[in-house]
């Protein structure tokens, strides 16, 4: 991980505030759950019984992956498919290898008739003769039989010389030699559009700097679920792989010329690796059933330009039917750390040392937006203006992947598809280059802005709640090219809330200072009414759910913050929520008693914090609009603009006709008890529903935890704090209420 960047920052923000250290803004690593990367850990188990094994098909060269699509193998498979093989495995056969009754119980230790003599002291033990039988574990597929002798589980006691005397037979509890059996089913694989087998690693368009075309591979310390595979901020470990499916190369041999080709990037725009960290890459070798490391590359920042990795297999233990490669990483494994990113991955016979070239035109970013200045309006602001005019300033970022300038236009097309059918469709075509010249300058990007105003969202039915639009957009080369990057999709949303953002966190950011501020400006379409605002927190390796803030909103004086129209009433402050499942989730926190809030056009949305801790908003650092993003460390006497480029994950939620179906009237309404007196100078009593919540927590003004306890009663002892404002917080499992109260 790249300390410096702390060091950076807070060197940026000296020089621009010309105040010392008593807060500023910053950002760090997310801590986990970035984006659920695809696969589901499969739940532990003592038997693999109703389990699918998949077995893989097996490409043929060439190998290629720009990952400007996600291609990697699923595993979906039902009982029901046409194409399911099963078998059905017993844990115990005889000794010809027949499965035994399933009423039959066995021992493995030796069991006896007991006769006692009439002394009733001596006695003869005569050991049961034991049944040959073969035993499996069902733990794991395929199953290994061993040789057991059983014995029947129960001993009999007999009395010689007592009349009418009956046997005695003692069972043992849970015999442990029981029939039980396992069935695991088989579906092949036949998909050679899908290379990978597994998906730790992370497919996105948003963590790399300038990549070549759109679409990486990124390897970091956060498992195929998005959590950590290891809590602790100084645990390092392997983390992430990328296994190629198997590709036969028997037919080739070391002078058929074969190379692997690809790119690498170490750091971005999350968080760079140390030296200490790398990015490895293994072969397979079938005939010892090993993969060797053929190629590291240490971690390294500074440079964010993706390099080119060229290796040639002449080693004939490689030119199997099943020859493997992957890709894995060494760091942090407690969170989105260390990252690298491959693309074009590239394995094909005939090449050579100096066949490095990656010759494509190709898209490197995803368009974002059709709208000017947000990625996302309320659709009933979208409708009531007196047009649906796109943006103006549609960026394009595209990238001459020739070895010569070529390409003397940008021509493509823009298909506007709501419900399966098509509302607009244009094309954008003509120079792109400012400078005059006839072509794109060899491996060079190019980004460029259109203006679509002349163009309209067309929908029919205008009173729908929200709409999701489906947008294509195709760039042509006018050379021979990989035409599968020449496409991009993305999804124009309106529903009931502003955004700048495009949906993804790359860091974590806040400002750090007691009683400090952050506001967002937001410019909307209509006056309207405002229900509240969501955000984006995300973890990282400090927890601080516990801390506390107020929802503010302020209007707008002369282009920053001026007065505060809303702010929560300090008895009910806000922490924040971490949503499950990704980082790229959103919490809305709707105002006190669900009111409605009238704002004016221009207004800024954010909080109040109460101690100095960063308070960890998601930061999208793809979108620069810091120009919106201001922040005070003095009551909002002067406001500071951000100087870190990106935007805070936060959106300001409207009033529309989206409110019954999200239940506004019932969200947020978790005030549900009392706590008097209030001032106190003793005792605390604490009313209302309290069977949900277990423990309390109590807190001063600098988010520090005085008291804290089970719930066992509504009555606690304050007597012996100091006078002041504090917080007390009662929590139960998926719940945390808070409270305000004075201590005289």
């Amino acid at each position: 991980m790249n300390k410096t960047v702390f060091l950076l920052i807070t060197l940026v923000y000296i020089l621009h505030n010309g105040s010392g250290l008593l807060a500023q803004e910053n950002t760090t690593a997310i801590f986990g759950s970035n984006n659920i990367k695809g696969a589901i850990k499969e739940k532990s188990s003592s038997t693999f019984d109703s389990t699918f094994i998949f077995i893989t098909d097996t490409l043929d060269l060439p190998f290629f992956d720009d990952f400007s699509n996600k291609r990697i193998q699923n595993y979906q498979a039902d009982y029901s498919d046409v194409d399911i093989t099963f078998d059905k495995v017993y844990k115990i056969l005889d000794n010809v290898n027949q499965p035994i009754s399933n009423s039959l119980l066995y021992t493995t230790q030796e069991t006896y008739r007991r006769i006692v003599d009439t002394d009733n002291v001596t006695y003869n033990d005569f050991v049961f003769n034991p049944t040959s039988l073969q035993w499996c574990n069902l733990g794991s597929y395929p199953v290994s039989y061993a040789a057991v002798q059983a014995y029947p589980p129960y001993f009999i006691y007999d009395s010689l010389g007592v009349l009418n005397d009956q046997p005695d037979t003692v069972w043992i509890l849970n015999p442990e030699i029981y029939q039980d059996s396992a069935t695991q089913f088989f579906k092949n694989i036949d998909n050679s559009t899908l290379l990978w087998l597994d998906s730790s690693a992370f497919h996105n368009y948003t963590y790399p700097v300038s990549p070549w075309s759109i679409g990486v591979m990124t390897f970091d310390g956060l498992d195929a679920t998005g959590e950590p595979y290891q809590l602790g901020s100084s645990i390092s470990g392997y983390a992430d792989q990328l296994t190629s499916k198997p590709i036969d190369l028997t037919p080739y041999n070391a002078s058929d010329s074969i190379y692997l080709s690809f790119l690498y990037q170490a750091g971005d725009y999350g968080e760079s690796p140390d030296p200490s960290d790398s990015l490895l890459l293994h072969f397979y070798v079938k005939n010892t059933d090993t993969w060797e490391n053929v190629w590291t590359k240490p971690g390294f920042s500074g440079d964010t330009n993706f390099r080119i990795a060229h290796i040639p297999i002449t080693n004939a233990k490689y030119f199997s039917d099943a020859f493997q490669f992957r890709f894995l990483n060494y760091g942090n494994l407690s969170g989105s750390f260390d990252h690298f990113h491959i693309d074009y991955v590239h394995l094909r016979r005939l090449s050579g040392y100096q066949d490095t070239l990656f010759k494509d035109f190709a898209w490197v970013y995803p368009i974002t937006t059709l709208l000017e200045n947000y990625t996302s309006v309320p659709w009933d602001h979208f409708v009531n203006k007196s047009d649906q005019s796109l943006s103006q300033n549609v960026k394009l970022v595209i990238r001459n992947g020739s070895n010569i300038a070529e390409n003397n236009s940008l021509q493509g097309t823009l298909k506007i598809v709501y419900n399966g059918a098509t509302e607009n469709s244009l094309t954008y075509t003509g120079t792109a280059l400012s400078n005059g010249d006839l072509n794109y300058a060899s491996r060079t990007f190019y980004t460029s802005y259109h203006d679509f105003s002349s163009q309209q969202i067309l929908v029919n039915n205008k009173s729908v709640t929200k709409v999701d639009f489906d947008v294509t957009a195709t760039i042509a080369a006018q050379f021979p090219n990989e035409e599968v990057n020449d496409t991009i999709h993305f999804n124009q949303y309106f529903g009931n809330y502003y955004s700048y953002d495009d949906g993804s966190a790359e860091l974590a950011y806040g400002v750090i200072g007691t009683q400090s501020s952050l506001a967002i400006g937001f410019e909307s379409y209509e006056s309207d009414t405002l229900l509240g605002v969501a955000m984006n927190f995300v973890k990282t390796a400090t927890d601080v759910s516990d801390k506390l803030f107020l929802l503010t909103i302020w209007d707008d004086n002369n282009g920053k913050p001026g007065n505060i129209v809303y702010q929560d009433d300090l008895f009910f402050p806000r922490s924040p929520q971490y949503v499950s499942g990704s980082n790229n989730n959103f919490y809305t926190y709707y105002f006190n008693d669900n009111i409605g809030l009238s704002v004016d056009t221009k207004f800024y949305v954010g909080w109040k914090q109460f101690d100095a801790d960063r308070l960890n908003i998601g930061f999208d650092r793809n979108t620069k609009k810091n120009e919106q993003v201001f922040y005070s460390l003095n009551e909002g006497i002067t406001w500071n603009q951000s100087v870190i480029e990106g935007v805070p994950m936060i959106r300001p939620v409207f009033s529309t006709g989206m409110n019954a179906e999200l239940g506004v009237s019932l969200i947020e309404n978790k005030q549900t008890f009392k706590v008097f007196p209030n001032p106190t100078n003793g005792q605390l009593n604490i009313a209302g529903d309290l069977s949900r919540y277990t423990k309390y927590s109590i807190t001063n003004m600098s988010g520090q935890v005085i008291l804290e306890g089970k719930l066992n009663e509504g009555l606690i002892d304050v007597s012996f704090i100091d006078e002041g404002i504090y917080f007390i917080a009662l929590e139960s499992i998926d719940d945390k209420i808070t409270h305000k109260f004075i201590k005289q």
